[in-house]
């Protein structure tokens, strides 16, 4: 795979049309449209035209507790991250507190999402690419043990959600204040030695990963996420800009996202102190390096991913990093968890008035959820911000600034894979990110 960027007489004088519809191996429906005439690029959209979705209006009207359970039903990838957004805004609406019980509990539930999301994502999807075959089938016919390793830790992430949560899809067990039911003590034991079994195939995945050879282009941009003092941060923080190295609050986030709309995307955009930003795993490596665990670190040196890094193609290796960052921290966070007696809490709370945001890091990135609640605790106002819809600005601006630097040294079909590519690399979400859509009748 060739990236060079040198220019070339032939390259002024390329007219290409490029209409990739419904890139594939991501999840939801995106299109490219690119046209170059006489190497000047006149039109490059990434367009969105999944169909809208309403959970922000499906919520009103219902209680307290029921709202995370609803919009969990957002997306079947992400339904944890949706669930424990809402549970930590309707509890910051409502003034509710947490045990520490429950914050371990829930560290862990969403850590267990970024094992299966990334796995998913970077050996099903993502990995193709880079070896030149399509799918994932033929990369299972030259590299079979490999993928059962990549099988094998899917299977463990989904059983992990599901002993934490009740189930792998749309969990049931967490909710507001604490858990329903605690997770079986001997299962999480179980989950705690075959986290310690898997870190062989983990660096075996790592040093297969390690052997690939990745785009060089690069294009610096402001990077966003979530930023604590006392840990990596993918739970709780406040909000991080790379851009001004300052945080404000998740009540905040609005100051952060200023969602507004295109004319080809269903989706809205995002914009904060530049034109565009980037959430997701190269972001949080790159704002919060120094908090990974040590093995983690050691392996982001083995890939040669240096922060700050600029390469978005990149994110599929930081993705990789924060597998093995949370296969030992859920490690470590396991041992503290079953160093203690597990208690069933009380889970009264009382309803009322009130409005309550949160963030939290889900594999794709920063995501934000807002509630609020009349004086009988019914639910009246919805907002979520998708990680996805965040990014989708971004990668068209990627997309404007390598297509130039690629036309004089790559065909049409060349460039068509690198712009697939690109968009895989940032792992979208799309179904996601077209959430809403507000009908006004006058």
């Amino acid at each position: 795979m060739t990236t060079k960027t040198n220019s070339s007489t032939n390259a002024t004088k390329k007219t290409v049309h490029i209409k990739i519809d419904h890139v594939t191996r991501l999840e939801g429906h995106g299109s490219i449209l690119i046209d170059v005439k006489k190497g000047e690029v006149e039109n490059l959209k990434l367009e969105i035209v999944e169909a809208n979705r309403f959970f922000e209006n499906l919520v009103k009207g219902v209680p307290p507790h029921d709202v995370p359970q609803i919009v969990s039903r957002i997306c079947g990838i992400c339904c944890v991250g949706h669930q424990l957004a809402a549970i930590k805004a309707v509890e910051n609406a409502l003034n509710l507190s947490i045990s520490p019980q429950t914050r371990l509990l829930r560290v862990l539930l969403n850590e267990s999402q970024f094992l299966q999301s990334h796995a998913l994502h970077l050996y099903f999807l993502a990995i193709p690419d880079y070896v030149g075959v399509k799918s994932i089938l033929p990369l299972a016919g030259s590299h079979p043990e490999l993928i059962k390793k990549a099988l094998k830790l899917k299977k463990l992430a989904n059983d992990f959600t599901t002993v934490l949560g009740g189930r792998a899809l749309h969990p049931m067990m967490p909710t507001l204040i604490g858990w329903r039911k605690i997770p079986d003590r001997n299962k999480l034991q179980t989950l705690l030695e075959r986290l310690h079994d898997s870190i062989q195939d983990i660096e075996e995945m790592v040093d297969f990963i390690g052997q690939l050879k990745w785009p060089d282009y690069e294009r610096e941009t402001e990077y966003v996420s979530l930023k604590n003092p006392d840990e990596y941060a993918l739970y709780e923080g406040e909000i991080f800009s790379s851009d001004t190295g300052k945080s404000v609050s998740e009540s905040d986030y609005r100051q952060v996202t200023n969602e507004f709309t295109v004319a080809h995307s269903t989706a809205k955009w995002s914009r904060w102190n530049r034109e565009s930003y980037m959430v997701g795993a190269l972001a949080r490596v790159n704002n919060n390096y120094e908090q990974l665990h040590p093995q983690a670190q050691e392996i982001a040196n083995t890939l040669d991913l240096k922060v700050p890094c600029y390469n978005p193609y990149k994110n599929n290796l930081a993705q990789m990093v924060e597998i093995v960052h949370c296969t030992y921290h859920c490690i470590d966070t396991l041992e503290q968890l079953l160093a203690q007696e597990l208690q069933l809490e009380d889970l009264q709370y009382q309803a009322g008035e009130g409005l309550g945001s949160s963030a939290i890091e889900v594999p794709r990135g920063i995501l934000f959820h807002e509630y609020g609640f009349d004086i009988n605790g019914i639910c009246n106002h919805a907002d979520a911000v998708i990680p996805t819809s965040q990014n989708i600005n971004n990668i068209e601006r990627d997309m404007k600034q390598f297509v130039p630097q690629m036309l004089p040294v790559m065909d049409k079909g060349a460039l068509a894979s690198h712009m697939e590519m690109l968009l895989r690399a940032y792992d979208p979400c799309i179904s996601c990110s077209v959430h809403m859509l507000d009908v006004r009748f006058v």
